[in-house]
């Protein structure tokens, strides 16, 4: 169930986490969806001569992880996602277990602009994204 947490009820340092492990199917539908079907995702023969030497899933998986945070955690419902910076660091293979956290470190009360720290680990504690996100919020 989404939270709806109130722009005057969120802190700095407030923080949420949503966790998942990547499934080939999540991959094959990220690409249908998006018509990515760059071989280095799809193609296990293709991938095995590719630097990671298999399959990887697309960054913007764990980009989409941080959206589900802000959406439906911290903010949650009613959250207006503005803009997100990111930095791709590690690549997520298939079957990686995937925790995105936000973290509030901004507030503008006059705008009700929120900022906050993303990134998004792997199941070894190794950040595989990180960024920065600014949203709205009534």
């Amino acid at each position: 169930m989404a939270q709806n947490v109130k722009y005057d009820d969120i802190h700095i340092g407030d923080a949420a986490t949503v966790a998942k492990t990547i499934s080939e199917h999540d991959v094959y539908a990220f690409a249908g969806v998006t018509g990515d079907f760059n071989p280095v995702h799809v193609n296990a023969e293709f991938a095995k001569g590719s630097m990671f030497k298999q399959r990887i899933a697309h960054g913007m998986i764990s980009a989409g992880m941080i959206s589900a945070v802000l959406g439906t955690e911290l903010p949650g419902v009613d959250t207006i996602y503005m803009n997100q910076e990111l930095n791709f660091l590690a690549p997520v293979f298939y079957g990686d277990t995937l925790t995105a956290l936000v973290e509030c470190i901004e507030k503008n009360d006059e705008k009700h602009r929120i900022t906050f720290r993303t990134y998004v680990t792997n199941q070894h504690g190794k950040v595989v994204t990180d960024g920065k996100a600014r949203v709205m919020k009534k």
